[in-house]
């Protein structure tokens, strides 16, 4: 066979081959600027820089139902860190409240303290947790909400020129939510802060007070400093919530006859009011008629009223329409 022969059939293509190879090209083109866009997308690029959950040590703070120093969270996203009050624990308290805030997407920490130590103590120890918790989430915004005696504990950690001068790391974003707290003082520990019954009794009586509330019993009654002088919030608080809760003629435990077995009464109005601290300009008041301990919530009472609240101040996620009914599934089964 001729050379020219071959090669016009052999390594010369057809014109039919040469279609049929622009075709293959535009075909790989088109799949390549494809990708190329839909890489560069939005939505792409969201997913692909999603920061990724990480364990980080927290001590001071754990997950509402565990009690180690280490917890799986997204310190690119928002967290909300329980502060129990009286005679309870995180872990008791808010586990259930922590799942409410979960199911809407929020990230919750408890703090745990010894309630018998004192006050200022105890806020330096939520000071010491925070700040560890602020270097691991950087701007992101921590909530720190007390209930009662845990609002006593959040608030001080919160304010400026401490006289153990320790504070909060500067430039961080903070919010505070307190439910419940007598800011005022506690009007039953009130002979607690008389020198003269003290005296009388050879310090007796100043046995018997701590004895019954441990070492912040010099703290609580409301002629102490402590209540006297609150102080003033720190700059890095962008918002404070006080929730006031109307206790009287409230049921915590009812009979079988519907009688009242158990009130759910701890602390007055009057008692959860303090000219100084309720000057500040970024706090708000809510008065809502509510036991003490239904407003948070127990084994037997959901605490709608609080859920309600915090969903309306946007410190709650609200609860998407087509899922209202998974909603009220859950808190049947935590309350």
């Amino acid at each position: 066979m001729a050379l020219h022969i071959i090669i016009q059939k052999y390594l010369v293509p057809s014109p039919d081959e040469v279609e049929n190879q622009m075709h293959i090209a535009r075909c790989l083109l088109l799949l390549f600027v494809s990708a190329f866009l839909f890489a560069c997308s939005s939505d792409v690029s969201h997913v692909r820089y999603m920061p990724q959950n990480e364990v980080i040590e927290t001590t001071g703070l754990a997950i509402c139902d565990k009690k180690d120093n280490l917890a799986e969270i997204n310190t690119q996203r928002p967290i909300n860190v329980f502060i129990h009050g009286c005679n309870s624990s995180g872990g008791i308290d808010f586990r259930a409240l922590a799942q409410v805030f979960e199911f809407h997407g929020q990230q919750t920490l408890c703090f745990n303290y010894n309630d018998r130590d004192s006050l200022e103590e105890s806020s330096a120890e939520l000071i010491a947790s925070l700040n560890r918790l602020t270097k691991q989430m950087g701007m992101s915004r921590i909530t720190v909400i007390g209930h009662s005696q845990g609002g006593l504990v959040a608030r001080r950690a919160f304010i400026k020129d401490r006289a153990d001068g320790l504070a909060l790391l500067p430039d961080a974003n903070y919010r505070l939510i307190t439910i419940s707290s007598p800011f005022a003082g506690i009007s039953a520990s009130e002979h607690c802060g008389l020198t003269i019954l003290h005296i009388a009794s050879l310090g007796i009586s100043m046995g018997a007070c701590q004895l019954i509330t441990g070492s912040k019993w010099s703290e609580i009654h409301p002629g102490s400093d402590f209540m006297m002088n609150p102080g003033s919030l720190c700059q890095d608080v962008g918002s404070y919530l006080k929730i006031v809760t109307d206790e009287r003629n409230t049921c915590l435990i009812y009979d079988e006859d519907g009688s009242c077995k158990e009130d759910d009464f701890v602390f007055s109005v009057k008692e959860q009011y303090n000219a100084t601290i309720d000057s500040d300009s970024r706090l708000k008041n809510i008065e809502v008629k509510a036991g003490h301990t239904e407003i948070v919530g127990d084994k037997d009472i959901a605490p709608k009223k609080l859920i309600a609240i915090l969903q309306s101040n946007a410190i709650l996620n609200p609860t998407p329409p087509e899922r209202k009914k998974e909603f009220e599934t859950l808190l049947s089964f935590l309350y």
